[in-house]
């Protein structure tokens, strides 16, 4: 039972309030966030290109399946979520493939989140308009 738990590797990937927990593991390069091909949730060539850069990085495209849970967020943050977590769990692999997604920058947490509104402005930065008279 044991042997049966670690047939695959966990990464954790976040971006602003998305957060994508992605098992990968040995297959033929299907990828399924929330049980549904990720084609159909990303239709966007934008956000499935980003999906498949760390495999692209590692040369490992058909070579491995993701099961992806995701929460929180809009789409780019758990596109970028999901491409946080698959490159973190490829990176656990292999110390060489750990290498090239550091090259790329893929295994950087991007820190960028909404920040908060401010007492007596509009919003976290935006000031009433000045009058005059």
């Amino acid at each position: 039972m044991a042997d049966k738990q670690k047939e695959y590797l966990h990464g954790t990937g976040r971006r602003k309030t998305a957060v994508a927990q992605v098992k990968v593991f040995p297959g033929n390069g299907v990828i399924l966030i929330e049980g549904k091909p990720f084609e159909e949730r990303f239709n966007r060539i934008v956000y499935r290109q980003a999906i498949l850069k760390p495999f692209e990085v590692t040369g490992t495209m058909s070579k491995f399946d993701a099961v992806v849970k995701v929460n929180g967020g809009g789409i780019t943050g758990q596109c970028d979520a999901i491409r946080h977590g698959i490159a973190r769990a490829l990176s656990e692999i292999d110390a060489e493939y750990h290498d090239k997604l550091r090259d790329e920058g893929l295994l950087t947490r991007d820190p960028r989140i909404k920040e908060r509104k401010k007492p007596g402005l509009k919003r976290a930065r935006k000031a009433p308009q000045y009058t005059k008279r």
